[in-house]
C-alpha cells in the first residue's frame, strides 16, 4: 500500500497540527509540570526539615525523661544524705557517733576533735560545710582497724579519709596507735 499524497491545504494542516502539538508539549511542560516539580521539590525539602526537627524533638524528649529520672534520683539521694546528719551542731553529735562506731568495732578509747571547717566553693553546695576531723585511736588491733575503716567508709557516704597515720606501740606490739584525718560534708544549720 502506498501512501496517498497530500495536497497543499492538507500539508499546511499537518504542519500546523505538528506545531500545535509541539507548542502544547512546551506549554504543558513549562506551565504545568515545571511549577508542579518545583512545588514537589520544595515540599520534599520542607518534609525533610520537619522530619529532622521531629527526630531532634524525640531525642530531646528522651533526654528530658532521662534528666527527670536522674533529678528524682539525685533528690532522693540528697534527702538521704541530709537525713544522715542529725539536727544540731556537728561538734555535738559527730564525736560521740565516731566513738560509738569504733567501740562497736572493738576499738576502745577513740578520741575525736575538730581540726577545721571550710565552706564549699561550688554554688550548688553553698549550704554545706566541709568539716575536717582528727580521730585518735591509741590502741587498735591491725585486723580490727582494717575492718573498721572499710565499714566506716561504707556506712558514712559523706565521710572521706584524707590521711591515715599508723604507728607501732613499743609496749604492746599487737596494738597500733592510729591517727585518722577525715573530712565530711554537713549541711549548715
Amino acid at each position: 500500500m502506498s501512501m496517498p499524497k497530500l495536497n497543499g491545504d492538507q500539508t499546511k494542516k499537518v504542519i500546523l497540527s505538528g506545531m500545535g502539538f509541539v507548542f502544547l508539549l512546551y506549554a504543558y511542560s513549562n506551565f504545568f509540570l515545571g511549577p508542579l516539580n518545583r512545588s514537589r521539590t520544595t515540599m520534599l525539602t520542607k518534609m525533610k526539615a520537619t522530619q529532622e526537627k521531629l527526630d531532634r524533638s524525640k531525642d530531646d524528649l528522651s533526654k528530658a525523661a532521662s534528666l527527670e529520672k536522674s533529678a528524682k534520683n539525685a533528690t532522693t539521694r540528697f534527702a538521704a544524705f541530709k537525713a544522715l546528719n542529725p539536727e544540731g551542731a556537728p561538734i555535738a553529735w559527730f564525736p560521740p557517733r565516731m566513738k560509738t562506731f569504733f567501740a562497736n568495732q572493738q576499738i576502745d578509747k577513740a578520741g575525736v576533735r575538730l581540726e577545721n571547717t571550710t565552706a564549699l566553693k561550688e554554688p550548688e553546695l553553698a549550704t554545706w560545710t566541709n568539716y575536717t576531723w582528727i580521730i585518735d585511736l591509741p590502741q587498735a588491733d591491725y585486723a580490727a582497724l582494717g575492718k573498721a575503716l572499710s565499714q566506716l567508709e561504707n556506712s558514712e557516704p559523706l565521710l572521706a579519709i584524707r590521711k591515715l597515720n599508723i604507728r607501732g606501740s613499743a609496749e604492746q606490739q599487737q596494738f597500733q596507735q592510729v591517727t585518722i584525718t577525715a573530712a565530711n560534708c554537713i549541711p549548715k544549720q
